[in-house]
């Protein structure tokens, strides 16, 4: 049986949203890891980076100059990466956006690694009306916790 083709404005929709989700998805990656290292360390240093990102440390060269021209770091030679106001906001709304996505899995039954691993894919793809929701299951699931 071949499924019925939705309306093709629908469907631009959706394959543009997700080729935006894409592009964002390392940039967001970067400034909620450097914004972590920042609060634990007190520094994020791009041997640091490189670390736990699993890539060479000129793939994070090469890409803290990209968040840098795109106004999300600051950099400083010899003094680490210091996140701008733009990308201090970024990090706080992506690492909230990844909060409820793996409270939403863990409140539904997946284990917490699967949880954790889970929602670093899909924070960057779901839409704001489906974070409502997962925030609205929550917020019935455990009425007493807001």
């Amino acid at each position: 049986m071949i499924p019925e083709l939705p309306d093709p404005l629908l469907q631009v929709e959706g394959f543009q949203q997700v080729r935006e989700a894409h592009r964002l998805e390392i940039i967001e990656d970067y400034v909620e890891l450097i914004s972590d290292l920042l609060i634990s360390t007190g520094e994020a240093r791009q041997v640091q980076i490189a670390e736990r990102m699993g890539v060479a440390q000129p793939t994070v060269a090469k890409m803290l100059k990209r968040l840098e021209v795109e106004g999300y770091v600051n950099l400083r030679p010899y003094q680490g990466v210091q996140l701008s106001d733009k990308g201090q906001a970024m990090a706080e709304y992506s690492r909230n956006r990844h909060q409820l996505v793996e409270s939403f899995l863990l409140a539904i039954g997946v284990d917490a690694d699967s949880a954790r691993r889970d929602a670093e894919g899909m924070e960057h793809h779901v839409s704001q009306a489906t974070l409502d929701a997962f925030a609205q299951f929550l917020r019935q699931a455990s009425p007493n916790q807001s």
